[in-house]
C-alpha cells in the first residue's frame, strides 16, 4: 500500500535504540522511498537527514511523526505547506492540537503505529 508513496519520518535519530531510527531503517530495508527529518540534520544509515520537510528533494505523500508532542504543531504546519496528504502520529507523539490542525487542513490524520498497522513490523 505504501510501496509507491514517498514517506517523511520526523524525528529520525542516529541512536539505534530510538524509534525514529528503527522506523527509518526498517522502511529503508523494504526499499521504500523514505526521507528523514530532524532539525539537527546529519546522516543516518548512510542517508542524509533533512532539517525541514521543505529541504527534501521530493514531495512527501505521508509523514510519520516520532517527535515530542510539544513540537508537533510546527511539524504539521510543515506538512500542510508541503502538501502532505496523510500523517501518522506514533504512540507518544500525539497532540490533540496537531491532530486537529491536520484534519482541518484536509490531511488524513491517524493516531496509531504506522509500522504495526501496515504490517511493516
Amino acid at each position: 500500500m505504501y510501496q509507491n508513496k514517498t514517506i517523511a519520518v520526523f524525528g529520525v535519530s542516529a541512536d539505534p535504540s530510538k524509534y525514529g531510527y528503527k522506523i527509518f531503517t526498517a522502511l529503508l530495508k523494504r526499499n521504500m522511498r523514505v526521507y528523514g527529518i530532524n532539525p539537527k540534520g546529519g546522516e543516518v544509515a548512510g542517508h542524509p537527514v533533512f532539517m525541514r520537510l521543505a529541504d527534501v528533494p521530493a514531495r512527501a505523500d505521508v509523514a510519520v511523526m516520532v517527535i515530542p508532542p510539544a513540537v508537533l504543531v510546527p511539524a504539521v504546519q510543515q506538512c500542510i505547506d508541503a502538501g502532505v496528504k496523510e500523517i501518522w502520529f506514533q504512540p507518544g507523539a500525539q497532540s490533540g492540537d496537531a491532530f486537529d490542525l491536520a484534519e482541518t487542513a484536509g490531511i488524513t490524520a491517524v493516531n496509531s503505529c504506522f509500522m504495526a498497522d501496515n504490517g511493516l513490523w
